[in-house]
C-alpha cells in the first residue's frame, strides 16, 4: 500500500504503534500478558532488584500506573514486590523469568519484521531517530 507523500508523520507514528500492539498482544495471549504489562516484566528481568519508582522513571509511566500494573504482574506471580526502606523492590520470579524471555523473543521478531523493508543501515538510522525525537520529547 502506497501512502501520499503529503501524510502528517502522526498517523504513520500511529499505524506503526497499532500494528506492533496487535502483533504482540496475539504473541502474547498464550502468556496471558498485555502488551502494556510487558515493558515492566522485561525492564524488571533484565534490572533484577530495581525500584517501582526506576521503572517508571525508565519506562515513562507515571508511578500509578506503574503500581497498578505491578499488581496484576504480582498476582499472575511473575514479580514479587519487597519493601526495603520507602522502596519497593521488584523481582521477576522463575516463571516471570520464563514469560520475560519470551517476550524479548516476540520483540526481536516484531524487529525482523521491520528489518524486512530496510536495509541495515536504514534500521539502524530509523531506530536511532526514534530515540532522537523521544529524547526531545522528554
Amino acid at each position: 500500500m502506497a501512502f501520499d507523500e503529503d501524510i502528517p508523520t502522526s498517523p504513520l507514528v500511529s499505524l506503526l504503534h497499532r500494528k506492533q500492539t496487535a502483533f504482540l498482544n496475539m504473541k502474547l495471549r498464550d502468556v496471558e500478558l498485555s502488551s502494556g504489562l510487558y515493558p515492566l516484566l522485561v525492564k524488571s528481568y533484565k534490572n533484577e532488584g530495581i525500584s517501582q519508582e526506576e521503572l517508571a522513571e525508565a519506562l515513562h509511566i507515571n508511578e500509578s500506573t506503574v503500581t497498578r500494573n505491578l499488581e496484576k504482574l504480582e498476582k499472575k506471580g511473575l514479580i514479587t514486590k519487597t519493601p526495603q526502606k520507602r522502596k519497593k523492590i521488584v523481582k521477576v520470579t522463575p516463571k516471570g523469568g520464563e514469560i520475560a524471555q519470551k517476550v524479548m523473543d516476540y520483540d526481536d521478531e516484531w524487529d525482523n519484521i521491520i528489518k524486512k523493508s530496510l536495509k541495515d543501515s536504514e534500521y539502524h538510522d530509523f531506530r536511532n531517530t526514534l530515540i532522537k525525537i523521544c529524547e526531545e520529547l522528554i
